[in-house]
């Protein structure tokens, strides 16, 4: 072992390449990382099944979906947020039920404690006197003292022991989009026009330059930014766009 790898950590000075091993053995700080080709969809394939869309439709913030895909998906959503509501109202409706039982309870316990206190005779004896004495009594009886209000009752579903279950929040109504998280409706999709190249095949999803600009026909590309005219719905360069307005 030569003496440069010997001490290659020796040094007072915190370099670069440390800095680097220790945030990515850490997790802490910024970490970057340059992603190969197969981590980057093309621009034309769908946010969903990241395969080329056969009627592409576009999100306000800017995705791309398959108009099938995400209207699946939309439908997907809305009946998992009826199924939501349906055990949501199951919950309220069963918190109702332990509510009502155990003010029904409430009133039943105060109509035994008075009818056994009017029952009750004035004159005590002295034998319950003296048992009645702190200290004179040795019961381990479960039922003595404290222990009679701790104990569950078992044709009370609130007051038997069971395992703890977490309440549910009421769901919400809105359906966000998959990607950017905000709500998305069927209606704010809009459709989009790829205009094919001249040489390009139309049933061929395999090709690079594949699809042009509907106004300049340069070849569209991932690297170059596209913006969608909503009425003509075509796909153009951004870049002209911006600078047409």
């Amino acid at each position: 072992m030569t003496r440069h790898q010997r001490n290659a950590t020796a040094s007072s000075v915190y370099t670069y390449h440390e800095r680097k091993k220790d945030q990515k053995a850490s997790g802490y700080g910024s970490l970057k990382e340059r992603l190969g080709k197969d981590a980057v969809t093309n621009f034309d394939c769908c946010s969903l099944t990241l395969q080329p869309c056969r009627n592409p439709v576009v999100t306000p913030d800017g995705y791309l979906f398959d108009k099938e895909a995400i209207l699946e998906y939309l439908l997907h959503q809305k009946r998992e947020v009826a199924r939501q509501l349906k055990e949501y109202d199951r919950q309220k409706r069963k918190e109702e039920r332990e509510l009502e039982e155990l003010a029904k309870a409430a009133k039943e316990s105060e109509a035994k404690k008075f009818i056994a206190q009017e029952s009750t005779p004035a004159r005590v004896s002295v034998n319950n006197e003296i048992n009645s004495t702190p200290g004179s009594s040795n019961s381990v009886s479960n039922m003595s003292d404290d222990k009679k209000n701790k104990l569950p009752s078992f044709w009370l579903p609130s007051l038997t022991g069971s395992l703890k279950t977490f309440d549910l929040e009421k769901p919400d109504f809105k359906i966000c989009c998959p990607m950017s998280g905000n709500p998305l409706k069927f209606k704010d999709l809009l459709s989009v026009k790829f205009h094919l190249a001249k040489d390009a095949d139309e049933k061929s999803s395999f090709d690079k330059d594949r699809y042009v600009c509907a106004v300049t026909k340069d070849v569209l590309t991932n690297a170059t930014p596209l913006a969608v005219l909503k009425k003509s719905m075509s796909s153009n360069l951004e870049n002209f766009i911006s600078g047409i307005i």
